[in-house]
């Protein structure tokens, strides 16, 4: 004759047990039966957890009681597990882009610069990072003058089926050979809340100024642009900054729309 099964642990034993388990190891003894469950999920045991692995959620049953320790410590190992995965690829690539320079005064346009992504020149000081230098085409200035400019920065999706405006600034630049001007300013956030809330990032442009070949005046030879985090103040990864532009440039499905440009 079959032996009978033996008894199951009291709940007072397996509480016993569950203060020497880890937090693996008791999510799946509480899937052995209801009882398992119950005594597994004890606030007694989740809570000196909860405060080692997450000490800013132990505080939160204080504002609402009626949330387990345990689905808390869920919810932070959650949370961790999402901020330490790797993020997509973009769905773009710089060769899917053109970038267009334009600097003008109040008589007119004196320089300007259209290139594509990929015949960009990435700085040297800081490769692997969103920052490049374009030359430029513009007209001989007289030199020795400090003039109130506009610039403009914008970003092409190539095809011309998208467009994003990077920078729109008005400020000084001093038309002397080796002159230069700087430009900042902050992107909006990406997602439904742009129009709104400013992003962690910002853009900047240089205006380089070179002497005219003949000596007569000078001439905006150069401007290099970039994305930077606020919070460091670094340029950030080219992939971090095609994501970012894909947000504007493929706001629908960015990898099917990048994959049918012609």
């Amino acid at each position: 004759m079959s032996q009978p099964p033996p008894p199951s642990p009291s709940w007072e034993t397996l509480i016993l047990v569950a203060t020497y388990l880890d937090p693996k190891t008791l999510a799946i003894a509480s899937c052995v039966s209801k009882s398992w469950f119950s005594s597994m999920s004890s606030d007694n045991i989740w809570r000196p957890i909860l405060a080692t692995h997450f000490p800013s959620l132990a505080t939160l049953p204080s504002a609402a009681a009626d949330v387990a320790h345990r689905r808390l410590f869920a919810m932070g190992h959650a949370a961790a597990t999402h901020r330490l995965r790797r993020p997509l690829k973009p769905g773009l690539s710089l060769s899917d882009l053109v970038f267009a320079v334009s600097i003008s005064t109040r008589e007119g346009e004196v320089a300007s610069s259209v290139r594509p992504g990929n015949m960009l020149t990435a700085d040297v000081s800081s490769l692997g990072v969103f920052r490049y230098s374009m030359r430029c085409d513009g007209a001989v200035l007289r030199e020795g003058v400090e003039e109130e400019v506009r610039v403009t920065w914008n970003v092409v999706l190539r095809g011309w089926r998208g467009v994003f405006t990077m920078m729109e600034r008005e400020g000084k630049v001093g038309f002397v050979a080796g002159g230069e001007g700087w430009f900042s300013q902050e992107l909006p956030a990406p997602g439904c809340c742009s129009g709104a809330v400013k992003s962690s990032v910002a853009v900047d442009l240089k205006v380089v100024v070179g002497e005219e070949k003949s000596g007569d005046g000078v001439r905006v030879e150069e401007v290099s642009v970039g994305i930077m985090s606020v919070v460091d103040w670094r340029y950030v990864g080219v992939e971090d900054g095609l994501r970012y532009l894909q947000h504007f440039l493929l706001p629908n499905n960015a990898t099917y729309v990048c994959k049918n440009i012609q």
